[in-house]
């Protein structure tokens, strides 16, 4: 065969097989064939002619495609995607033509050697289909540029030049979604193309198939990126179309929720292993003794034969659908949403079918299962997005569960010694479910703050720290660990006189917090006699409101409605909604019950609803502006919401002047005639700048206000709540921020309106005395938090945080008004 390409060393260094490289993805070649470099400059030059077709968000690593066609990906060492771009500068951007040698990019060799996993580096072609490597140069001493291997035409022509012969109808689309086709997205798209003929999706030079999540994810497209959906017959025309006018209408997406916010710490390298830093995923405290997890089964690489294995691996994935059905059943609220999320994932078409091509080639069922998987989960990670790492636990937790079922019914994990601190690299969601009421607290080296075992662990209150880093791995079972999940810091083999100190506090927080639950249903009011409503922030069914009643809610300040409408093919009739909306009023007895209307935007794209192209869609048709624009669905909803006993109060989201609350008010008054009930009270969220300055006029048109600090946070400091650089520096303590909620409060004292606080803020520690002295008479939480929220509540009086709310005002910074809350109030 002749010689297509050679492919150059991108950098200076060592190079090896593949097989030498610590991660399974890239040392089975499960990516690509290539040759790994362990390198010893700091500089990546292209290792050959072409396009820089990819440059991942993190940095670490690049793709270039040669004119032949042949897609060269250069990852930088092994995990270096977790260091968020840390290290790393670009020298040349997507899109550019480059010449073999130009530098690419440069990285701080000293930093990665102490972060990363590994610095070996694999060089691979990621479209083997087409080209096959030939004399690799391995096991030797390279310089840059160096020829590393070659590249040979295997002489099939590939899926997209063979589809492309039979395509009868095409469409291209600019995906107008900020953060690109990520898992809702991704699962919306899969969902209505299962309903579909055969179509294929192409971007990036790769193709996918629509009905597979995973494919989708894989695929890397971001914001602004074109992509092809393609059909094989004249018939699939209208798919194409729906296809077309589902991805249209995704707008950009925002991080998934947490149960409460927390400020995100940030994880240097650490100076002292014993005292590494990670994030605060759900706040606590703990003392316990660590116990490392690692309960995958081990598996055989070699199976008995395809029909045995294949007849096994059916037998295990139905054993763990019945599983997850049996749990999705009897579970409530996000364990609920995560079974669907499973057993969604048991079946995607993509990782069934490489599976299958593993147990073809004579792998074994748990082997080809979780090689599959690990593919997949590989390549989110490659993307780069931090959604999309994160989602790539499930696949883990998936992995898990299915091996163990092919191990038999005895192959349970080592359980765990009650009051443990967990360690691991990360946590399945279905793990955690297992053991929560026996963990003291978990550490992960990995995972993120907005990960589903994040939000799980806040939701059953069990500390958490995520992104720990490589410093677990010294941690030696049975050591004595604090977790200080307040302060994102786990001290390991503390002395004596720290280890007593950390138990006494311990004891004392559990003393605290029984004593809290025990007061959790009296009325809360001030040291000094005044009265704070604390309410509950729901998002789902009758079964989630009984337990924030039980946690001593005094009724609920924001039912977020979008649990009805999103992941569905058509919206609820009026007859669903209010059957739900009656439910969860029935949960709540005579206590208020504060219903926003639908918000869509962010991360909750309706495909029944495809909003039109948008050059910036988070400052376009959000919230009340949608409702609007689309009135019939706000009039079903409202028809829904007038027909609850006893009458609830609604809310109208992202509000920007009383001219929008005008609108609805008038087809609000004339539903109200129509029903023959008297008019509700009527609310709004004060969410953006405007607003607030406006919140005089506001107040007058409504019956009360309630502050959406992570929205108000966001739009008062320019700060994306997506963005992977800057989400951890938007903080609700920002005097800026601070400001703008005291502007609400006069505006709503001039018309004696109520102001409640229903972000994230609320949940805060350090922000609830400020919100109280700048005139804030409601929260609105978590339920988790509620006990510990009112026992808070009884130990402040108004006159000393009006005064500290004075002195607030003043400061620079979000870190100054935290010291002056912790010196004052500790």
């Amino acid at each position: 065969m002749s010689v297509t390409l050679q492919v150059r060393a991108p950098f200076s260094g060592w190079s090896s097989a593949l097989a030498e490289i610590p991660d399974e993805v890239f040392a089975r070649a499960m990516l690509g064939e290539g040759a790994a470099i362990d390198p010893t400059g700091n500089e990546l030059r292209a290792p050959c002619d072409g396009e820089l077709i990819s440059v991942a968000a993190a940095r670490h690593a690049v793709a270039v495609r040669a004119p032949c066609g042949a897609e060269i990906l250069v990852h930088v060492g092994v995990d270096t995607v977790a260091l968020a771009g840390e290290g790393f500068t670009l020298h040349a951007r997507t899109g550019e033509q480059v010449k073999a040698g130009d530098l690419l990019m440069s990285f701080d060799l000293d930093l990665l050697a102490n972060r990363a996993r590994s610095l070996v580096s694999p060089v691979i072609v990621t479209n083997g289909e087409r080209f096959s490597v030939a004399r690799l140069r391995i096991d030797r001493a390279v310089a840059s540029g160096d020829v590393l291997f070659e590249l040979e035409p295997v002489g099939v022509v590939d899926a997209s030049s063979r589809t492309a012969a039979l395509a009868a109808i095409s469409e291209s689309v600019i995906v107008r979604h900020a953060h690109g086709i990520h898992a809702r997205p991704a699962a919306l798209i899969a969902r209505l193309a299962k309903t579909l003929p055969e179509l294929e999706i192409r971007a990036h030079g790769r193709t996918a198939d629509p009905r597979s999540t995973m494919a989708l994810m894989s695929l890397g497209v971001r914001g602004g990126d074109e992509l092809i959906i393609v059909g094989f017959s004249a018939e699939a025309a209208r798919s194409v179309a729906e296809i077309a006018a589902l991805i249209r209408g995704l707008e950009p997406g925002a991080p998934a929720p947490r149960a409460a916010a927390v400020p995100t710490v940030p994880n240097p390298s650490p100076a002292n292993p014993r005292r590494p830093r990670g994030i605060v995923a759900s706040r606590g405290f703990a003392v316990g003794r660590a116990q490392l997890l690692d309960d995958e089964p081990e598996v055989e690489e070699r199976g008995r034969g395809v029909a045995a294995e294949s007849a096994a691996l059916e037998l295990a994935r139905n054993s763990v659908r019945k599983r997850l059905e049996e749990r999705a059943r009897n579970a409530d609220g996000l364990v609920r949403e995560l079974m669907a999320a499973h057993i969604e994932l048991l079946d995607d078409p993509q990782l069934l079918e490489t599976a299958r091509r593993g147990l073809l080639a004579g792998a074994s069922a748990g082997f080809a299962w979780r090689a599959s998987l690990a593919e997949s989960a590989q390549a989110l990670a490659a993307t780069g997005d931090e959604r999309l790492r994160e989602r790539a636990a499930d696949l883990t937790d998936l992995t898990r569960q299915v091996l163990r079922a092919l191990a038999g019914e005895g192959a349970e994990s080592a359980a765990i010694a009650p009051g443990s601190i967990l360690i691991a690299r990360d946590l399945t969601p279905s793990r955690l479910i297992d053991d929560a009421t026996r963990l003291g607290g978990i550490a992960l080296m990995a995972s993120g703050p907005t990960s589903h075992v994040a939000i799980l662990a806040a939701t059953l209150g069990v500390p958490m720290l995520v992104g720990v880093g490589e410093a677990l791995r010294a941690v030696v079972p049975g050591t004595e660990v604090i977790l200080d999940a307040e302060a994102g810091t786990l001290a390991v083999a503390p002395d004596a006189v720290e280890l007593a100190a950390a138990r006494a506090r311990s004891a004392d927080e559990r003393t605290q917090a029984a004593r809290a639950a025990g007061q959790a249903q009296q009325p809360c009011r001030l040291a000094s006699g005044e009265r704070i409503e604390v309410f509950a922030n729901l998002a789902g069914s009758a079964a989630d409101t009984r337990f924030a009643v039980a946690q001593g809610a005094e009724g609920c300040g924001l039912l977020r409605t979008e649990f009805l409408f999103l992941d569905r093919r058509t919206a609820p009739d009026e007859a669903e909604q209010r059957r739900c909306y009656q439910d969860i009023s029935d949960a709540l007895g005579a206590r208020p019950l504060v219903i926003r209307t639908l918000d869509v935007g962010g991360d909750k794209p309706i495909p029944y609803l495809p909003l039109p192209p948008e050059e910036n869609p988070a400052l376009g048709l959000r919230g009340v502006r949608t409702s609007l624009w689309r009135p019939e669905l706000l009039d079903v909803q409202l028809r829904a919401l007038l027909a609850v006993r006893p009458a609830v109060r609604i809310l109208l989201p992202m509000i920007t002047d009383s001219a929008e609350i005008a609108l609805v008010g008038r087809r609000l008054d004339e539903w109200c005639r129509a029903a023959g009930v008297a008019r509700p009270q009527l609310g709004a969220m004060i969410e953006t700048p405007a607003a607030a300055m406006l919140a005089d006029q506001i107040a007058r048109a409504v019956d009360f206000v309630s502050i959406g600090s992570n929205d108000l946070a966001q739009y008062g400091l320019a700060m994306d709540r997506g963005h992977a650089e800057l989400a951890a520096r938007i903080d609700g303590l920002h005097p800026a921020v601070l400001r703008l909620i005291a502007a609400t409060t006069r505006g709503a004292a001039v018309h004696d309106r109520p102001v409640a606080v229903c972000g994230g803020l609320a949940s805060d520690p350090q922000a609830v005395p400020l919100l109280l002295g700048l005139g804030v008479t409601e929260l609105s939480v978590v339920p988790s938090f509620i006990p510990r929220l009112k026992a808070l509540i009884r130990g402040l009086r108004l006159e000393d945080c009006r005064a500290l709310a004075r002195r607030a005002l003043d400061l620079a910074t979000a870190a100054e008004v935290r010291a002056l809350v912790q010196e004052e109030m500790p």
